[in-house]
């Protein structure tokens, strides 16, 4: 019987405002602020929600832009100050709440580490980068790998990306060799990306 039982048919990704088919990989996303939610989009609704204060705002089209600092420095030092358990962390201002929130990718999600808002200054007041974040929307992303460490600004589409992919491939207590695989890939990219921050940026 099973031949004679059509397959159930792809769905297809779509716009979460008008409906309109999107892209499954490379479509836009807007941050919903009231629901603190990401939602796929279409380019014509990206577009009209680029624009400052659109449907109240409400909704904020997430940026393209990566940035990265080289000349930001970290030591372990000022990581055991951030008190994050894993090699990566992510940092976005909330605008409702008007405060920096710290994240990192676990087996569990997105967890939240709670400090104080003088730790963040203490660690990242350092790099221009955390002046030109876009509430809601950016996020700072650092990463730790062997003794370096990379901080970039990047769309927080991604961040959240990189948690999904974490969550995916976690094993055991460290995340296992598929999740280094992936994170390292996922970094690859990343940095390929990111240009460095100039003069004109800030």
């Amino acid at each position: 019987m099973r031949r004679f039982v059509a397959p159930a048919p792809e769905q297809q990704e779509r716009c979460e405002l008008c409906g309109a088919p999107v892209a499954e990989a490379g479509h836009r996303h807007l941050v919903d602020v009231e629901k603190r939610a990401l939602s796929c989009a279409c380019t014509p609704c990206a577009l009209l929600f680029d624009r400052q204060g659109a449907a109240g705002g409400r909704f904020r089209t997430v940026p393209d832009r990566y940035l990265c600092d080289p000349t930001h420095t970290l030591d372990d030092a000022a990581w055991e100050q951030l008190q994050i358990p894993v090699s990566v962390a992510f940092f976005f201002r909330n605008a409702a709440l008007d405060r920096l929130v710290a994240l990192y990718p676990s087996p569990a999600g997105a967890t939240e580490s709670e400090l104080d808002s003088s730790t963040w200054q203490s660690v990242l007041g350092g790099t221009p980068l955390a002046g030109l974040l876009q509430p809601d929307v950016e996020a700072l992303l650092l990463h730790r790998t062997e003794g370096r460490y990379a901080c970039y600004l990047v769309p927080i589409d991604v961040c959240y990306e990189l948690v999904g992919r974490m969550r995916l491939h976690w094993q055991g207590f460290d995340g296992g060799a598929e999740a280094r695989a992936d994170l390292a890939a996922f970094f690859a990219h990343v940095s390929g990306r990111a240009r460095e921050l100039r003069g004109a940026d800030q």
